[in-house]
């Protein structure tokens, strides 16, 4: 997606992810790394995680969402995506964020989670 020449992150944007910082893409694995309990596709490329907002000091804002919410793990899920981020080098802080606006939908889902659930 761009926007004035630069590519941004988030489906559907909310808030411009820090495209350009450093840990962009490690906070982007971290991420990665985190597995909705009853979908084998990791919540990034489900499109769960909106924004990734990184500042001068390495604290790290991640925005996302929830595939429903009544998801049973709602409660657990922002920790999971902290615990994923913080122990990365260089990140000082984390704080993860639940947001229920847009909500998620099936087209926010990347190539490959579409791919992996047999919907492409």
């Amino acid at each position: 997606m761009t926007d004035t020449g630069q590519q941004l992150e988030g489906a559907p944007l909310i808030k411009p992810s820090s495209v350009e910082h450093p840990l962009f893409d490690a906070v982007i694995e971290g991420c990665r790394t985190v597995f909705d309990p009853e979908i084998p596709v990791n919540i990034y490329d489900l499109g769960l995680i909106y924004t990734i907002e990184i500042n001068d000091e390495n604290e790290v804002r991640v925005l996302m969402t929830l595939t429903a919410p009544g998801c049973p793990v709602a409660g657990e899920m922002p920790g999971w995506v902290a615990e994923a981020i913080e122990p990365l080098p260089g990140v000082k802080q984390v704080d993860v964020a639940l947001v229920w606006e847009p909500p998620w939908g099936m087209d926010m889902m990347s190539d490959e989670a579409r791919l992996e659930l047999g919907f492409m």
